[in-house]
């Protein structure tokens, strides 16, 4: 090989690697302060037959269509179908990010999961409490310290090896920087640095999302881009 092509190779995996970056799930770049406070209750919801689309286009049909699908109330989250195969999908809001996100609070964040059934049992039931504790009006640092007792008293279960949840819709909005960023899917471990799994190195495919590395949760979640939409439409090229 040239100098010429070592030279554009590096460059080329150093863009990938730059891009991938910048499209973290919940971390794309938003002004600090644009969501400084939760905005009314109900700019998070959505039309009831539209979520439960949305919800769907998470996975692939062969999937979906046999999946449980919750919906968002003011009560939390609650069934509008009863799935056959074990998975859940479900439309999750901004304040599944981290807690320091400045996005925390977006209400206009839907980001739409398929859970498989380890999934369903381990991980759905930090969005279902976290939400619950959000439509109950409390503070981050309250968020915090209830999820930390619960895991301690062990009314949270802990993770179940082979969690993965699928990222695949097209109509998500992930945040004002990524907006429904690149299908993928999300893997479970628990927690450890990114180097363990080799994310974020060039040309590497897996990210680690920052979602849970600061919370209670003690979880890492690495995300791996796969090359078609939900729909079975091609994903755009990440440069």
């Amino acid at each position: 090989m040239t100098h010429e092509r070592t030279k554009a190779r590096r460059v080329s995996a150093g863009r990938y690697a730059s891009a991938l970056g910048a499209a973290l799930l919940w971390a794309s770049a938003a002004r600090a302060g644009d969501y400084p406070a939760m905005a009314p209750l109900d700019q998070y919801f959505m039309d009831r037959s539209a979520e439960i689309a949305l919800a769907k286009s998470a996975a692939p049909p062969s999937i979906a269509d046999k999946a449980t699908v919750l919906v968002l109330t003011p009560h939390g989250y609650e069934t509008a179908v009863s799935g056959s195969n074990g998975f859940v999908c479900a439309v999750e809001r901004a304040w599944m990010s981290q807690y320091d996100f400045p996005g925390f609070w977006n209400p206009r964040m839907r980001g739409p999961l398929c859970f498989n059934p380890p999934a369903a049992r381990s991980i759905l039931p930090y969005t279902i409490k976290r939400t619950e504790l959000v439509l109950a009006g409390r503070t981050k640092a309250q968020m915090i310290a209830a999820i930390a007792d619960d895991i301690r008293e062990h009314a949270l279960p802990p993770l179940e090896a082979g969690a993965l949840t699928y990222m695949m819709s097209k109509q998500g909005y992930l945040n004002d920087g990524a907006r429904n960023w690149v299908p993928h899917l999300m893997f479970y471990f628990p927690r450890a640095t990114g180097e363990v799994w080799g994310a974020d190195l060039p040309g590497a495919p897996p990210m680690l999302n920052p979602q849970f590395q600061d919370s209670p949760e003690a979880m890492s979640v690495l995300m791996v881009p796969v090359t078609h939409w939900s729909d079975g439409t091609p994903a755009p090229a990440m440069r």
